[in-house]
Order: structure tokens, then C-alpha cells, then sequence
């Protein structure tokens, strides 16, 4: 194996029981912001969400200045950088009874299902950026500059 690939590993490996180990702490009884509440409390509704980031879009699209020619591509970017359904957690109480490298093992499992999707989402990005004038990258560059590459769930901002 490669150096980067034994690295790459090795990161997933350690993010993957950092994010069990948060993941567990956070549904602990006042462990929420401030100490109220479950954690997710604070957190906004998939159509919140999905509200906000049409919003984002839109605004996108207007600050793009879009030719007849780049609709299609903008509609098809849009369409493919859709946020996927969250996937079920996994139950608790299953995660328990299984060993530790088990569950290791599940957690690699989710976590290049989520690599998919990232891996899914620049080829779509890679693709519109492509058909962009240097003017309007510039215009999509500056609304991404936060995180290298977009906000959490896709959207611009």
C-alpha cells in the first residue's frame, strides 16, 4: 500500500471512532448547546433545508447571469447536486452488540458512501464550471470560497 493510501486510512479510520464517539456523547440527556437538550434540537427540518438551499440557487443563478446556452448545463448541475436522502442511522443498541472492529468496519462502510456522493458532486460541479466564462468563475469561486468547495449540504450561499 501506498504512503497516502495507508494515511488515508489510517484518517478514515480515526474520524470514523471520533465520529461514534461523538455521535454517542451527543444523545446523552443535556449534552445540546448550552446543556438543553438533545443535541439535534438546534438543527432545521429537511424542508428547511431544502427551502434554504433553492434560495441560495436562485440567487446563484441570477449573480451567474446565465446564457441560453448554460441553462441546460445550470439545470442538469442543479439536478445532480441534489442532497441524497439521509441515510437511517444506525440503531444504537445494534452498534452495541457488535465488536469493535465491526462496528469500525460499518463506520468505513457509511463513510465511503458519503465519499461516493462527494466523488459524484465535483464531477457535477467540475462539469458546469467548465462551461462558466472566467467572469461568471469568478462569480462561483467567490460564493464558494467557505469550506473549499461549498456549504454542507450542497447548496451555494
Amino acid at each position: 500500500m501506498t504512503t497516502f493510501r495507508k494515511s488515508l486510512l489510517a484518517l478514515l479510520l480515526t474520524t470514523g471512532v471520533a465520529a461514534g464517539t461523538f455521535a454517542a456523547s451527543a444523545e446523552q440527556p443535556g449534552s445540546g448547546p448550552m446543556g438543553a437538550g438533545p443535541a439535534h434540537e438546534h438543527r432545521h427540518s429537511p424542508e428547511q433545508m431544502r427551502e434554504r438551499m433553492a434560495k441560495r440557487q436562485a440567487a446563484l443563478h441570477d449573480k451567474l447571469k446565465l446564457n441560453a446556452n448554460q441553462e441546460t448545463a445550470w439545470q442538469t448541475y442543479i439536478t445532480r447536486m441534489k442532497p441524497a436522502e439521509r441515510p437511517q442511522r444506525p440503531d444504537r443498541a445494534e452498534m452495541e452488540k457488535l465488536s469493535v472492529p465491526d462496528r469500525m468496519e460499518k463506520r468505513l462502510g457509511m463513510m465511503k458512501q458519503r465519499e461516493q456522493r462527494m466523488t459524484e458532486h465535483l464531477a457535477a460541479t467540475k462539469e458546469f464550471y467548465a462551461v462558466l466564462s472566467p467572469d461568471q468563475q469568478k462569480v462561483f469561486n467567490d460564493e464558494f470560497k467557505m469550506y473549499g468547495g461549498g456549504r454542507r449540504h450542497g447548496g451555494p450561499r
